[in-house]
């Protein structure tokens, strides 16, 4: 379990990033940062690790403080996932994903057969491995940064948009294959985004944040949906307008489902009225 208690972020020129920041990151569940630009999301986020330092507050893992271990050492025990995947260009597939394991000195046969389990884990071709990144596709690469975070088979994952910059048409397999993933390794995940849309996907637990870091309201998808706390989260997450403004459409073949500029989001199936 991560545990944030009265977190603030003070940068030098006077910024507050974050301020007085509470939350609860439940074990082996995802739980996603949602909000704009400048609300502390990715602050947040680094202060896990320690890549920032809070001004005040703590972060505890299990009941440690994040501050009480060593940095290095705490960051080779977390997975970090970059949105264009911190590739080494000058390294080899499998020499990137190998990255934490040489580091820790793994011997390097048991690394590269760990490497190349993981490549398998993520879906990729083994052949890839003896590639540089810039051979890559900007999803391959992707997922190699997901392979070298999951390579020391760490508790925590940390996701810092880590699909921003890839088309939609592989941002929605990237997607689909980090649900399969926790499917299967039911890691601790803090995904950042600001795609409310890939929060709902994503998150077990979602947290909607204002300037500042501020909590405008924390829960499932379907509690923050059904119950919006203030009007901001109303506006931010689409309620009264877009995809998630809802009507029954009659058509020949049945009953479908229209937002509000009238483009078909769904079928409304027999029974579930």
């Amino acid at each position: 379990m991560i545990e944030f208690r009265s977190v603030t972020k003070t940068y030098p020129d006077g910024t507050v990033a974050v301020a007085d920041f509470d939350l609860v990151v439940p074990p082996h569940r995802t739980t996603v940062l949602v909000g704009s630009s400048g609300s502390g999301k990715t602050t947040l986020l680094r202060m896990i690790n320690r890549m920032v330092e809070p001004t005040s507050g703590s972060i505890e893992i299990d009941g440690t403080p994040v501050g009480e271990r060593d940095p290095v050492k705490l960051r080779r025990s977390i997975g970090y996932v970059l949105q264009n995947g911190g590739l080494l260009p000058h390294q080899k597939v499998i020499d990137n994903v190998t990255t934490v394991l040489r580091l820790e000195g793994t011997p390097k046969t048991r690394a590269r057969d760990r490497a190349h389990e993981v490549l398998d884990v993520v879906g990729l071709d083994r052949a890839l491995a003896e590639r540089y990144p810039s051979q890559l596709s900007g999803g391959q690469q992707q997922r190699v940064g997901v392979a070298r975070a999951l390579a020391a088979d760490p508790n925590i994952l940390l996701m810092d948009e880590p699909f921003g910059a890839v088309d939609p048409i592989v941002r929605a397999e990237l997607q689909t294959e980090t649900i399969r993933l926790q499917q299967e390794l039911n890691k601790t995940v803090v995904f950042v985004t600001h795609d409310i849309d890939e929060a709902f996907l994503l998150g077990d637990q979602v947290v909607i944040l204002s300037a500042g870091a501020q909590v405008a309201q924390v829960g499932s998808p379907s509690e923050i949906v059904e119950n919006p706390a203030s009007d901001f989260v109303a506006s931010f997450i689409g309620v009264e307008r877009g995809r998630r403004a809802l009507r029954p459409k009659s058509t020949a073949r049945g009953t479908v489902l229209v937002d509000s500029a009238g483009r078909t989001q769904g079928v409304l199936v027999e029974g579930s009225q």
